[in-house]
């Protein structure tokens, strides 16, 4: 790979800093979740930011995150069939 001047390497740097960033952040916001999950706190959310912010850099964690989208529209979805109200009868 020829780079092919100073901005270019400028361009090269800023990029894979901020890829470093992204990834420290969103793996230090996953290992507070996973934390969270045993402690009193809201655990799984807290996975969800941190993989959140890992799927702006990773196509891994933005299949995660499409997985459980799908999983708790699924949820939702079953608990509604569950606990709709029958037809009251006069």
């Amino acid at each position: 790979m020829a780079i092919d001047g100073p901005r270019a390497v400028l361009r090269f740097i800023a990029r894979g800093g901020k890829r470093v960033a992204v990834t420290i952040a969103g793996v230090s916001v996953v290992v507070l979740g996973l934390v969270l999950l045993v402690t009193p706190g809201p655990g799984i959310l807290v996975v969800i930011l941190g993989l959140a912010l890992l799927a702006t850099e990773y196509a891994w964690a933005e299949r995660m995150l499409d997985k459980i989208r799908q999983r708790s529209k699924d949820a939702y979805d079953r608990a509604r069939r569950r606990f709709r109200r029958s037809p009251r009868e006069p």
